[in-house]
Formats: C-alpha cells, sequence, structure tokens
C-alpha cells in the first residue's frame, strides 16, 4: 500500500486514477469524476450563473422574488439527512444505491429538458423544475457520499486519496463551469444553459446503470427498522448533549441572520444605466475567480489556522466577514471610480477577498461539526449537522429578499441598495454576541462525552456503522 501512496504522489494523475480504479473499481472512479467533477462542479456553476439571468431576463422577476426563489431550490439540499438514510437503509430492488443514482439522473434531465424547451413557462413550474433539478443534485451528491464512506471503511489506506479525488473534481469541474458559464449564457441564453444540465443529469442515471454494486435480493426490513430506531435515539441523546446543542444554536442563528442579498447586487452590477452593466462574461469570469480564492482559504486554513481555538478563529472570521462586506457600498458608491479603480478590477478583488475570507470562515465550522458526531452513526449525524447549516443560510436568502423589498429594490430602482448592503453588514456582526456558545477548545479537543465516542461492540454495530453513513457537501461558499 505504501507504493500505491508513492504512485499517487509522483506517478502522475493517470496512474493515480489507474491504481484508485484497479482498487475501487472503475465504475465508483467514474462516479465520483460524473457526480463531484461535472454535476456538481461544473453543472452547478453553470446553474448558478444560467438561473440568475434566467429569473432576470425571462421570468422577469423582482430581485427579493428571486431571492426567495433561489431559497425554494436549496430545500433539498436542507434534507439531506432524508436523503442519507432512504440510500443507506431502504433498498430498491435489492440495491442500495444504483436506483438512487437513476432516480436522480431522471429528476435532472426532465426538469431541465422543460425549463429549456418551454418557452412560455409559468414561473410556478419554473420554479417545480428547478427545484427537481436541484433534488437530483442532492440526491447523486448524498448517495456518492455514502458510497465513498463505504469504500473508506473497507479500504482505509485508500481514504485521504478519495477524498482527495472528490476535492479535485469538484474544484476543477466549478472553475471550468465558471468559465464557460458566461459565454453559454451569452451565445445560447439562460434556457439554453439550463438545458445543457440535462446532460450531467443524463451521466448520472448512467453512473446508475454501471455502478458496480452487489446485489441483495434478501433484505430484512425489521433489521432496517430497529437500527433507525437505535440511530435515532443516539442522535436525540447526543442533542441534549451542551456541548452539541450549544454550537448548534450559533450555527443556525449565525447563519440566519448573515442575510443574502445575491440577487440585489446581481440585478445591479448588470443594470445598464445604475450599474456597471458587466456581461455574462464578465459575471462566469468573476465568479470562477471567487473559486480561486476559495481555494486559496482552504490552503491558508489548512497551513496556518488549523491550530487556532475555535472561539478565537470564528471571532476574527466573523469580524473580517463583516468589514469585507464594506467593499460593496465602495462599489455602490462608485467611491472605486474616484480613485482611479476600475470596477472589474475592484470586483475581482472583492470576490477574491470574499471567498476567502468565508471559506476561513466556514472550515472552523465544519471541523467543529465533525467532532460533534457520535461513533457509529457519523454520517447521518454530520449531515444533520449540516441541515441545520442549510436551515441557517436558507433563511439568510429568504430574509435578505425580504429585506430587498422592504426597501424597494427593484429590477430598475437600486436607490436604497445602499441601506441594504449597510444592515446587512451590520448584522454580519450580531454573531461575535454568540460565540460563547462556541466550546473554547482548540480544533484537536474531544468535544463529546467518552460513552458518545465509543464504538458498539459486535457484529450489529459494524453493520450500523456502514450502512448509516451519508457525508454531505463541502461547502462551497
Amino acid at each position: 500500500m505504501k507504493s500505491m501512496e508513492k504512485m499517487s504522489f509522483i506517478g502522475g494523475p493517470v496512474l493515480w486514477l489507474k491504481m484508485l480504479s484497479d482498487e475501487l473499481h472503475w465504475t465508483f472512479v467514474t462516479g465520483v469524476v460524473i457526480v463531484y467533477g461535472i454535476s456538481q462542479g461544473l453543472g452547478g456553476a453553470l446553474s448558478r450563473v444560467a438561473s440568475d439571468y434566467y429569473w432576470k431576463d425571462v421570468q422577469l422577476v423582482q430581485p427579493s422574488a428571486s431571492q426567495f426563489y433561489q431559497g425554494i431550490t436549496y430545500i433539498p439540499w436542507v434534507v439531506k439527512p432524508l436523503w442519507g438514510l432512504f440510500t443507506d437503509v431502504c433498498p430498491v430492488a435489492g440495491y442500495k444505491r444504483r436506483p438512487y443514482f437513476i432516480l436522480a439522473g431522471l429528476l435532472g434531465v426532465f426538469s431541465m429538458l422543460v425549463l429549456s424547451l418551454h418557452h412560455n413557462l409559468h414561473v410556478v413550474f419554473a420554479l417545480i423544475c428547478l427545484t427537481a433539478g436541484s433534488a437530483g443534485v442532492a440526491i447523486a451528491d448524498v448517495t456518492i457520499d455514502a458510497c465513498v464512506a463505504q469504500n473508506s471503511i473497507r479500504h482505509p489506506p485508500l481514504a485521504p486519496d478519495m477524498q482527495s479525488l472528490c476535492g479535485f473534481s469538484s474544484s476543477i469541474g466549478a472553475l471550468l463551469g465558471f468559465s464557460i458559464s458566461g459565454f453559454l449564457v451569452y451565445f445560447i441564453g439562460s434556457q439554453g444553459a439550463l438545458g445543457l444540465m440535462s446532460i450531467p443529469a443524463a451521466l448520472v442515471l448512467l453512473v446508475g446503470v454501471v455502478l458496480n454494486e452487489p446485489h441483495q435480493p434478501n433484505n430484512t426490513y425489521k433489521q432496517v427498522y430497529e437500527k433507525l430506531l437505535e440511530a435515532t435515539k443516539t442522535m436525540w441523546t447526543t442533542l441534549k448533549c451542551p456541548n452539541v446543542w450549544r454550537p448548534c444554536v450559533y450555527m443556525l442563528v449565525s447563519l440566519a441572520i448573515t442575510l443574502n442579498i445575491h440577487e440585489g447586487l446581481f440585478y445591479w452590477i448588470t443594470d445598464p444605466k445604475a450599474g456597471p452593466a458587466f456581461s455574462q462574461e464578465i459575471i462566469g469570469f468573476v465568479m470562477s475567480v471567487g473559486s480561486v480564492g476559495a481555494l486559496i482559504g482552504v490552503l491558508l486554513y489548512q497551513n496556518f489556522f488549523k491550530d487556532y481555538s475555535f472561539r478565537g478563529l470564528l471571532f476574527w472570521t466573523q469580524l473580517l466577514f463583516g468589514f469585507s462586506g464594506m467593499l460593496d457600498l465602495v462599489m455602490v458608491f462608485r467611491l472605486n471610480l474616484k480613485y482611479g479603480v476600475p470596477d472589474f478590477a475592484f470586483v475581482v478583488i472583492d470576490e477574491i477577498g470574499h471567498n476567502i475570507v468565508g471559506r476561513l470562515r466556514w472550515m472552523p465550522l465544519l471541523v467543529l461539526s465533525s467532532k460533534l458526531c457520535p461513533s457509529g452513526i457519523e454520517g447521518t449525524f454530520f449531515a444533520l449537522l449540516m441541515s441545520i447549516d442549510n436551515v441557517g443560510l436558507l433563511l439568510a436568502s429568504w430574509g435578505g429578499g425580504l429585506l430587498l423589498h422592504l426597501l424597494k429594490v427593484t429590477r430598475t430602482e437600486f436607490g436604497n441598495l445602499w441601506a441594504a448592503i449597510l444592515i446587512r453588514n451590520l448584522m454580519r456582526f450580531l454573531p461575535l454576541a454568540l460565540l460563547f456558545l462556541i466550546p473554547n477548545a482548540d480544533q484537536n479537543s474531544t468535544l463529546l462525552p467518552m460513552d458518545l465516542l465509543q464504538e458498539e461492540e459486535g457484529e450489529n454495530a459494524e453493520e450500523q456503522n456502514i450502512e448509516l453513513v451519508a457525508l454531505v457537501e463541502r461547502n462551497e461558499e
């Protein structure tokens, strides 16, 4: 196995992929590349840019409504533990993973084709299609996460290689997706670009068809029910622990009050009269640069900040997060032009800085969440914690939409956009008052009581650890 690890570093990407394919089967490696790289990375980047233009230019909705609709399409990610439990303990026709890849692919193909081919689609049906497409990506994400977790248990020395494959696929896919998204929206329109999302969905469906998975026709649903009850009991016991529920409250509230007014800024920055009138190509490029900023944030955390205490690191990153948002005020008041800084250069700098700080703020929350998971149901409980975070992000999106509506920021009226930015920035400082909920411990400390960390003995515990695993998506922003 040491020779394999050496190969992964000096043998080149092709030999590394060949080694993983030989050890884990080529269909698994292909599935990771398709789900993480093509569906989530490339497809997610393309969808983000295309959906912004779709609501703005095709449906002609106001920024506040667009903000609200984007939040609704995020709901399938909020209920990721539900998908995780289904794929872990509810096999279909004797298979645990393949049917869920097929379902995810069908949802994506059908919804994106309807959205693309129907030129007068009512806003309600458009919202249903985008939500169904988001659900397809979420289900595929949970299912491939479960496959990765299962292979990590069966092949422990290859676990880091699998995580590297996931990370590289997602990052490269996102960079490529953001780089071409603007050009695609410009040349074929937002509907055409969304229609291309059916291709990644079709590839996900193909993963479900070819995935190497043993057929298990004699599943005992009584055992499934018992394991669900046992997992639920363990999760409830864990949530009652002060070192668990207090950080959960912090994560939910801090994310919820950090209002998201992205759509208001997007409408302004693409407006030909009030804003800089950025083209689709520039928007795509700026977002691709933001992905690079996120990667820089991960590298900075890994090399300089991973040994800081949770409370100390969250204090400084939240403080920087609040101050960094003030750059949007500089842009809206056009102060950058007054000092000779072009809009494009300023936005690129702003996007890089925002994503670096955002990733530095997010990483300790991920580490903290991973340390709050009890033994035996680590994956499912981690998915639960991430869903709590996703609820916070959803409330932040809806809260931002309400703020834009109250301040009368519309498709053509941006007179109060500065006030929305200022309120958002001031609210970013409020989580500092809740830091007492975060354990004052370093990131290498053990936070759970020992009775929740001890592995259960016997075959049943081992099976539960395998079947109730559903890792969630790494944040992207």
